[in-house]
C-alpha cells in the first residue's frame, strides 16, 4: 500500500510542482513591474517544449501525470510570457530595434504575435502527425526534439547571467525550485522506467542547474552595473532627442 501512495503523490508532484515555480517569480515582475533579469527566452523554451510533448504523448503514452504537467505549464507559461512583454525593460532589442534575430525571434512587441507564432506551430505538428504519427522513427525523433529542447531550459538564463555578471531579477525560488524540482524529476523518471528521452535529458538540465547555482555564488544578485550605465546613456539620448 505504501508504495502505491508514494506513487500517486509522486505523480501529483510532477504534475503540478514545475508550474508552481514560476508563481514567485511572476509575482515579482507584477510587483516590481519590470521583467528585467529574467529571460523571456525561458517562456520560449517550455512553451514549444511542451506542445511537442503532447504530441509526443499521443504516438508514446507515457504517464498521465507528465501529460497534465504539460497541459498546466503550457497555461502557466503564456500568463508569464503576457506579463514579461507587459513589463518589458527600456532596453529590451524590441523597443531599441536592435534585435539581431532573423525575424525578430521571440522579441516581437506585441503578444498576439507570440500566439499567432505558437498557433502556426501546432497546425505544423498537426499536419505531421496525420502525416507521420504510425511511423516510429517519427514518434522517437519528436519525443527527444520534445525533451532536448526542454533540457536546454536553463541555457537562455544562464547566457543571460553571464552577460550582466549577475542573477539581478532571477528570483533564488525559481532557482531553488529548477535544482529541487529537476533533481526530483531525474530520479522519477528512472524510478518509473519513463522513455529514454526523458532520462538523458533530465541529467543534462539539472548539470545546467548546478552551473547556474555556482553562478550566483561567484556573481550574486546585485543590479547589474552595465545595465545601468547603459540605461543612463538612453535616458541622455532621449534628453538631447527632446531638445
Amino acid at each position: 500500500m505504501a508504495p502505491h501512495w508514494l506513487s500517486t503523490l509522486a505523480s501529483i508532484g510532477m504534475a503540478v510542482g514545475p508550474p508552481l515555480v514560476y508563481v514567485d517569480q511572476t509575482t515579482s515582475i507584477i510587483k516590481k513591474k519590470d521583467s528585467t533579469g529574467f529571460s523571456r527566452d525561458i517562456c520560449a523554451v517550455l512553451l514549444l517544449a511542451n506542445i511537442t510533448r503532447c504530441f509526443f504523448w499521443l504516438g508514446e503514452r507515457f504517464e498521465f501525470a507528465l501529460l497534465l504537467q504539460s497541459l498546466l505549464m503550457i497555461l502557466c507559461q503564456l500568463a508569464l510570457l503576457y506579463i514579461c512583454v507587459l513589463y518589458r525593460t527600456r532596453l529590451s532589442p524590441e523597443n531599441l530595434g536592435t534585435s539581431s534575430r532573423p525575424l525578430g525571434f521571440w522579441q516581437w512587441t506585441t503578444y498576439s504575435q507570440h500566439i499567432e507564432f505558437l498557433a502556426g506551430y501546432i497546425v505544423l505538428l498537426t499536419i505531421l502527425v496525420l502525416i507521420f504519427g504510425r511511423v516510429d522513427a517519427f514518434v522517437w525523433l519528436l519525443g527527444f526534439f520534445s525533451l532536448g529542447l526542454e533540457s536546454t531550459l536553463p541555457l537562455p538564463q544562464f547566457i543571460s547571467n553571464y552577460k550582466q555578471k549577475s542573477l539581478y531579477g532571477f528570483r533564488m525560488s525559481t532557482l531553488v525550485g529548477w535544482v529541487g524540482g529537476d533533481s526530483f524529476k531525474a530520479v522519477y523518471f528512472f524510478v518509473q522506467g519513463s522513455p529514454l528521452q526523458f532520462k538523458i535529458c533530465a541529467v543534462f538540465q539539472l548539470s545546467v542547474d548546478f552551473a547556474i547555482v555556482a553562478q550566483r555564488l561567484i556573481y550574486g544578485n546585485a543590479p547589474p552595473s552595465t545595465a545601468s550605465a547603459e540605461e543612463e546613456d538612453l535616458e541622455q539620448a532621449l534628453a538631447l532627442a527632446e531638445e
